[in-house]
């Protein structure tokens, strides 16, 4: 076995032994082929108000200028699908599921902490940095290059076994390692499940999504008033949106994760739609301590809540 298979090896025995599903490995380089598609999707403002994701650009396609020397992109998989749901009834309103829990940015970055710290003990020392959704990676492109899963549709990485529900994050390391063969064939077919579903058709066409049409970027990104001319068409969700991963029939493949911290506060699955249209800061403050739903702050969620209410 060669030096860069080990260290593949060693990669993977690490990610399994703190919990993520998949590791794949991809060499660090410029992606030439998402260069011009990132700036088409920029140029159609389909970032709407999020200024931070055209920011950046050459750091975005080319990890070697995040990372000094960097030679190895390790993408990593880490599920959040719930073994038992928040009420998703007609009435009910909704928040998406990767917001029961604790928010992932604080569960990941530890793991990935400790991810480095025993790559430096088994291997010696090595640079890098880890990346949860905090930094401008291309982290679906990594982890179809690195064999992880294809772009769906919705443009979220969709993996065989256990559809589209997890985190993806990354490491990026001046280690060598042997790259795995990136998934080339996309396994959508002619579904259209997810375009269709869309309320708000922010699906614009395969793989293409803007941003500023989705219920996601409306619920948690926009901060000023949400347009009159959606009012109706957010199915009731107040926090993200899982619209097109529920109708998504690669998610028959998802199972429940493993990890307590995105248990749901207890309060929650006990909440009315009369709790929630009363929530005070102290009700908010208790059951969203460390959830991703304080980036809406109370105020927001209020906004959301009112938008949503029945004229």
């Amino acid at each position: 076995m060669s030096r860069q298979d080990q260290n593949a090896a060693t990669l993977k025995k690490i990610a399994k032994e703190l919990g993520f599903e998949f590791c794949g490995i991809a060499e660090a380089g410029f992606l030439e082929e998402e260069a011009p598609k990132l700036e088409a999707w920029l140029n159609q403002n389909y970032h709407g108000e999020m200024a931070y994701m055209a920011n950046h650009f050459d750091k975005r396609l080319d990890p070697t200028q995040l990372v000094e020397g960097a030679k190895t992109v390790v993408s990593l998989i880490y599920n959040y699908f719930p073994e038992e749901k928040l009420p998703e009834g007609k009435e009910d309103y909704k928040i998406a599921k990767y917001a029961y829990g604790k928010d992932y940015h604080f569960v990941i970055k530890d793991k990935l902490k400790d991810f480095l710290n025993r790559l430096k003990e088994e291997i010696g020392e090595i640079g890098g940095r880890a990346f949860v959704d905090s930094a401008p990676v291309m982290e679906r492109q990594w982890a179809q290059k690195a064999g992880l899963g294809w772009q769906g549709k919705n443009s979220l990485l969709l993996n065989r076994k256990m559809g589209s529900f997890f985190f993806l994050a990354e490491l990026i390391i001046d280690l060598k390692a042997t790259p795995d063969l990136p998934i080339a064939k996309d396994f959508c077919g002619s579904c259209t499940r997810c375009i269709d579903a869309c309320p708000t058709d922010a699906i614009v066409q395969p793989g293409v999504v803007d941003g500023s049409k989705c219920i996601s970027y409306f619920t948690i990104e926009l901060k000023e008033e949400i347009p009159a001319e959606v009012k109706g068409k957010f199915e009731n969700w107040m926090f993200g949106c899982d619209i097109c991963q529920d109708v998504c029939p690669w998610n028959r493949f998802s199972q429940s994760h493993h990890e307590p911290a995105f248990h749901p506060h207890p309060d929650l699955k006990e909440f009315s739609q009369k709790d929630w249209e009363e929530i005070t800061q102290e009700t908010f403050s208790k059951v969203f301590q460390k959830s991703a739903v304080k980036r809406t702050k109370l105020s927001g969620l209020k906004r959301n809540i009112a938008f949503l209410k029945k004229d």
